[in-house]
């Protein structure tokens, strides 16, 4: 027998749309992927496409990774894909970025603000301009982003803006990084603040702090931990080893989809459970 719990629960999933065959889909929908060329960014746009959505895919021009793979990872299941070269510290090429996608695909439902930068200095050989460097692309350049793209979600009454923060600043520091942790450990306040003014638009704003994850950037041996920093660190993770981008872009799905639109304000940690074992 069922209980009339069970009963509640059934009509609930029914009543948003979610069956076996349906959750966690993004058919119709459609996505911008700042710094979508490698890393985090680029296993987002392949998952989104692989759940219906046509993606835009927003990259650096002096990147050295070539953006073009990921258009077609996207094209492969059969979703629309277009490349902007974008940089996110400048609020003209940001909000070109938004007007290319809606040119493209006439719609913008959701947002991933992925693309950062990491910068090795000692914080007494940290001036202003490579602080305000660093910050005008991690910090300013997820609400550039956001704020881009914000009227069409109003207007269509529905949307996802969601963002890529980092163990650092959300949960612990990294010395010589301090500009890199406060950019980072801001977006958890961005993402607060912005959830309770837009929630009654439809539209949800959350954040995913990863844990050390096999990236381009993290595999800089310069300004981020590097192969042998990487190997190091593995030896912490208690479900080692080093996460994977798939281990990010899976949580920004179900962040992306219908499923999620009872959560909003939070910046997740996904770091194979590191902030459990600080004190050990």
């Amino acid at each position: 027998m069922h209980s009339s719990m069970d009963a509640l629960i059934f009509l609930n999933v029914t009543r948003r749309g979610s069956s076996d065959q349906s959750m966690l889909r993004l058919d119709g929908r459609a996505a911008l992927i700042t710094g979508a060329a490698s890393g985090i960014g680029a296993a987002t746009a392949a998952l989104f496409a692989r759940a219906g959505a046509d993606v835009a895919l927003t990259w650096y021009p002096a990147d050295p990774h070539d953006v073009s793979p990921v258009v077609r990872a996207v094209q492969e299941q059969g979703q629309r894909a277009i490349a902007i070269a974008c940089d996110v510290g400048s609020k003209a090429e940001v909000d070109q970025a938004v007007a290319t996608t809606l040119d493209a695909f006439g719609r913008i439902d959701i947002v991933v603000a992925n693309a950062a930068i990491a910068r090795t200095v000692p914080s007494i050989e940290l001036d202003d301009d490579r602080w305000n460097q660093l910050l005008n692309v991690d910090l300013s350049g997820v609400f550039r982003s956001f704020r881009a793209a914000l009227p069409h979600m109003i207007e269509a009454g529905w949307g996802r803006l969601l963002a890529t923060s980092s163990i650092t600043g959300a949960l612990m520091g990294w010395p010589e990084h301090v500009h890199y942790t406060a950019a980072k450990g801001g977006i958890v306040g961005l993402v607060r603040g912005l959830a309770l003014e837009v929630a009654r638009h439809g539209i949800t704003v959350n954040a995913v702090a990863p844990g050390v994850i096999e990236t381009p950037q993290s595999s800089d041996p310069v300004n981020s931990l590097g192969p042998e920093g990487l190997k190091a660190f593995a030896e912490r993770v208690p479900v080692g080893p080093i996460g994977r981008p798939d281990d990010i872009a899976f949580l920004f799905l179900f962040l992306a989809s219908e499923e999620a639109s009872y959560l909003t304000g939070q910046t997740i940690l996904v770091d194979g459970g590191v902030g459990l074992s600080l004190a050990y």
